[in-house]
């Protein structure tokens, strides 16, 4: 049955992704329109930064100020519309990671045991 299975996002999907486009929207309607200008033109039409300078008159530098702050702006309203700071956001789930690490450098640990051996014997 999966072979059958539709590409196209489902209800609960598309419900998602209208509410997404939503809060971005709104948030990049909020935006100082200095900055919402640069964000339109670089980060959405993917307009080169001396494209966007030399159609705005100002400096590329500027463009770059103004498109780092305008996204500081939208991140900052954001995270304040889904109402969690960064960090809640990015959760670190440090059990889960330090077994990983462990993990790791036990495989690395032994790689090198085996090479400094196979090294040892040719010797």
């Amino acid at each position: 049955m999966d072979r059958f299975a539709s590409l196209a996002p489902n209800p609960e999907q598309q419900a998602s992704n209208s509410e997404i486009r939503t809060l971005l929207e709104e948030a990049v309607e909020k935006l100082p329109d200095a900055y919402r200008t640069i964000f339109m033109l670089r980060d959405v039409e993917e307009m080169s930064t001396t494209d966007a300078a030399d159609v705005l008159e100002i400096t590329e530098d500027n463009v770059k100020v103004r498109l780092h702050r305008a996204r500081a702006l939208l991140r900052k309203s954001l995270y304040a519309r889904a109402g969690m700071e960064r960090k809640e956001a990015f959760n670190f789930h440090a059990v889960r990671c330090d077994r990983v690490v462990k993990n790791v450098f036990e495989r690395i640990q032994k790689h090198v045991s085996n090479t400094d051996d196979s090294t040892a014997r040719i010797q």
